[in-house]
This record gives structure tokens, sequence and C-alpha cells, in this order.
């Protein structure tokens, strides 16, 4: 398995109106911080093998919002190649989640680049819960399949 992997869990909620809400991160540290379009994601990180991906979405799931994911069933979402080149493979799973509660994992980087000065960074800086269509917007373009692909496998189902 060539190049770099990460792997995440979309969490959904099924709303009073029949509708579904999904729940996205938004990165953290500098720059990202005026961003709104384009600056969300799945909750996911980059995992080696051995390590299997399902495990590495939960690890990173709990890592990076500082709660475990709900139990339930997981659909699998597939993989989609990001414009960095790295694979992403994704789930999802029903739940709910306050986000109020999450406890976010850190980062250390220079900021401002080139400053010789090292901060310590939210890996995100915030979760919210969205329709699909709100989602498509401000998530992360090459991320955006994962929507499709839920609204697919729910409308399948159903």
């Amino acid at each position: 398995m060539a190049g770099r992997r990460s792997a995440g869990l979309l969490l959904y909620r099924r709303t009073a109106d029949g509708g579904v809400e999904v729940l996205l991160a938004h990165m953290g540290g500098p720059l990202w911080e005026r961003r709104d379009a384009g600056a969300w994601s799945v909750p996911k990180g980059e995992y080696v093998p051995p390590e299997e991906a399902r495990d590495a979405a939960r690890r990173e799931f709990t890592e990076e919002l500082g709660l475990p994911p709900p139990d339930g069933p997981w659909v699998l979402l597939g993989e989609a190649r990001q414009a960095s080149g790295k694979v992403v493979t994704a789930w999802a799973v029903e739940g709910d989640l306050d986000p109020e509660r999450i406890v976010p994992g850190t980062f250390e980087m220079e900021w401002p680049r080139g400053s010789g000065v090292t901060g310590t960074f939210p890996e995100i800086d915030r979760v919210a819960w969205w329709t699909p269509r709100e989602a498509y917007e401000r998530l992360v373009v090459g991320q955006r399949v994962f929507l499709e692909r839920l609204a697919e496998r729910l409308a399948s189902r159903a």
C-alpha cells in the first residue's frame, strides 16, 4: 500500500422533519481559522499498516474529538483520493453528539512561518451539525463524495 492513507468516521443523525444532518470538524490552526468553505472535514487521521483503516478511524475520531465514536453499525463509504494524493477511507455511523462536549487533540507547528516560534494548536477548533447541502459547501472538495455515498446508502435502506 503506497502513499499516505487516512481513515475517518462521518457521524449522522436523523432530524425531526425526517431529514439528516452530518457532523463535520473545522480544521484547526492558524491556516484555517478564517476559512469556512472547504475548511471542514470528516473527523479522520493518518494511519500506517499494519493498523487497519477501521481501527484508525475509531482512534482518530476519539483523538480529534476527545470522545469515543457512538455504538452502532458502521456503513462503509469507501475510499476517495484527495488532491494531495492521500487516500481517505470513510465509514458512516448514526449517532448524536453535543458539539460543546468535544475536547480536541493538539499539534505543534512553527507560527508564524519562519519566526522560530512554535505554537500549540487544536487539531480541530469546532464541530457542527449540517444538512448535507450545507455540509457540501463547507467540506473539503475531495471528501464531498462521502456525502453523496451516504445519501445513496440511506436511500437504499428506505
